[in-house]
């Protein structure tokens, strides 16, 4: 099982992650790599890989990635090798990224993925969540909102919705949806008798 969680910036994907994240050890966070500037607060390697954009593109090239997009100017994307590496110490990764990656992540794996698209409960919240966090410009929150409305009409290619208006009650919601994926018969490999 793969979990993918997508939304639009500011619909608090990250508070809901490592809220998902620090109530089941199964699970193991993919750090996504970035070309963009590290926010103050953040720590390399923990919430992104950073990077500059010659390196980034020398490893798409060399294939190290399963998605990759450019976002708000950026490069973000996830490692291969990172995922094997979780599958292989028996955790469920956990993807946090941008609809255009989220998309192709769905195509490649299908049925064992389970992909969230995480909604704020109106956009007036959102735009209040982006002006809030205080790490970017006005013109940057002005093309993170037009972005949103875009990234949403992709919605419908996700096989579970939740609305983030309560961070704590979207977690249970989560919750539930990976206790459920887990007794999908196709997650048995033989009768479990």
């Amino acid at each position: 099982m793969i979990v993918l969680i997508t939304g639009p910036s500011g619909a608090g994907k990250s508070t809901f992650v490592g809220k998902l994240m620090a109530e089941d050890s199964r699970l193991a966070f993919s750090v996504s790599t970035t070309t963009r500037p590290i926010r103050e607060g953040e720590v390399d390697g923990r919430d992104y890989d950073f990077t500059n954009e010659t390196e980034f593109l020398r490893l798409k090239d060399e294939g190290a990635f399963v998605e990759w997009a450019r976002v708000h100017d950026n490069y973000y994307a996830t490692r291969r090798s990172q995922l094997d590496e979780m599958a292989a110490a028996g955790k469920i990764p956990v993807l946090d990224i941008d609809v255009q990656g989220g998309v192709q992540v769905i195509d490649i794996f299908g049925t064992e993925l389970v992909s969230v698209f995480l909604f704020p409960p109106s956009w007036q919240e959102l735009e209040r969540r982006l002006v809030n966090r205080g790490t970017d410009a006005d013109e940057v929150i002005a093309r993170r909102l037009a972005n949103a409305r875009g990234e949403v009409e992709f919605a419908d290619r996700y096989r579970y919705w939740i609305i983030n208006e309560d961070v704590e009650k979207a977690v249970i919601r989560m919750r539930a949806v990976i206790q459920a994926e887990e007794c999908r018969r196709e997650s048995f490999e033989q009768f479990p008798l």
